[in-house]
């Protein structure tokens, strides 16, 4: 095992709270009566990309309404991704959103073994920024060899895209990596290429199918860079034997 790789909202910290947040002072904000709830938005998330949930969303409560050439639909979209972005980072800054249990440790780990961190994720680029900056400081960029987000990498998990750019970039072949993911989408992309994967659901995503994880945990919290290692070696091993 040469390389981590973390998906970001939900997985290195809870952000879908935040998130949601942001998206109904977005809808107030453009003096929409649109209000999402946690049922709501549960079921909104299985849409990737706050852009591509806005347009599915506009779609249930319009169907019968068509945007002849489409452009006034997608300036909508835009401007309410727009001003929920900035709510949101607002409140990252604000000490909203913390890393995950457990998230820090292992970060801190693989670096003193000299394992390779990338992250891969479908948010934008200010999101992950704003987050890290936060939660590990203003040279976070340091840790991560790799960073693809949505400005890198526009198909959207469970697409494997983010993920093949990823490890292309590190230079490493998908069993010599561990991917670290929230969601049944992010899982897909992970496997669709070749990843093993840790998955750590949240609120959110805690029905999701996990079927083909390495393993499903509630959190990072007292795992170790030895267990890590051992779980890796543990998936790597079939797929030798089957080579041999």
């Amino acid at each position: 095992m040469s390389a981590l790789i973390f998906d970001v909202d939900g997985t290195l910290a809870d952000t879908e709270h935040a998130h949601l947040a942001a998206f109904n002072a977005a809808f107030a904000a453009e003096g929409l009566d649109w209000r999402w709830d946690e049922t709501l938005y549960t079921e909104l998330l299985a849409v990737s990309g706050g852009k591509e949930r806005l347009l599915h969303y506009w779609r249930q409560v319009n169907p019968h309404v068509q945007d002849i050439d489409g452009t006034a639909l997608q300036a909508l979209i835009d401007r309410l991704h727009e001003i929920k972005t900035a709510f949101y980072e607002q409140a990252v800054l604000d000490g909203a959103v913390q890393l995950r249990p457990g998230v820090l440790s292992v970060i801190e780990q693989a670096c003193t073994a000299g394992l390779r961190l990338a992250i891969a994720t479908t948010t934008s680029p200010v999101n992950v920024a704003a987050l890290l900056r936060a939660a590990i400081g203003q040279d976070w960029r340091q840790r991560f060899m790799v960073v693809e987000d949505a400005s890198t990498a526009p198909r959207k998990k469970p697409h494997p895209q983010v993920y093949r750019q990823t490890l292309q970039r590190l230079g490493l072949p998908a069993h010599r990596c561990l991917a670290f993911e929230d969601s049944a989408n992010g899982l897909q992309a992970a496997r669709a290429a070749g990843l093993a994967t840790i998955v750590t659901p949240n609120v959110f995503t805690a029905n999701h199918d996990f079927a083909g994880a390495l393993r499903v945990l509630p959190s990072l919290e007292g795992v170790t860079l030895t267990d890590l290692r051992a779980w890796h070696a543990a998936s790597v091993a079939p797929r030798a034997s089957a080579a041999a």
